[in-house]
């Protein structure tokens, strides 16, 4: 399976790279893994309700540019679904059987993702009702997905 990271910004903190590093080469005996990394778009602190929607328009431009037409998406967002990794692990594996095996992961920037991102998403994703930063999140789902591939498998991982 080839999993695609499409994220908006550069990680700047050390301790995220490593851990990034870490499960990225943890992922490689089980997927192909690509990490996809879109320019944020520069903004003041402080945004109207009409220049939150242009950041996020510009962005998702930049992130659908990334997107092939064969891949299943699965977008981040606070308002997706909420999933057990059991059940990541049984829609991984469920995509790879039927032949999805192009998976792209899409995640926005601090102000989420473009009406257009979540349009194109096959499914939205919720990690929590919590907010978390989106560099963060990468370092999240790559530890989840890299326990999906261990449940699928049925090697060990710690609960």
């Amino acid at each position: 399976m080839n999993i695609t990271v499409v994220a908006v910004g550069k990680l700047k903190e050390k301790y995220l790279r490593e851990g990034i590093n870490e499960y990225s080469k943890r992922l490689s005996a089980y997927c192909k893994l690509q990490v996809v990394e879109v320019a944020d778009e520069k903004a003041p602190e402080v945004l109207s309700e009409v220049e939150m929607e242009q950041v996020k328009r510009k962005e998702g431009e930049r992130i659908l540019a990334q997107l092939k037409p064969d891949q299943y998406v699965i977008a981040l967002a606070i308002e997706g679904q909420m999933w057990s990794s059991e059940k990541l692990a049984s829609e991984l594996d469920r995509l790879a059987t039927y032949g999805k095996s192009q998976v792209a992961f899409v995640i926005g920037g601090s102000l989420g993702l473009s009406p257009e991102v979540l349009k194109r998403a096959d499914v939205l994703l919720s990690f929590s009702k919590m907010t978390f930063p989106h560099q963060l999140v990468r370092l999240i789902l790559l530890e989840q997905v890299y326990r999906a591939y261990r449940i699928n498998r049925g090697e060990p991982y710690h609960k």
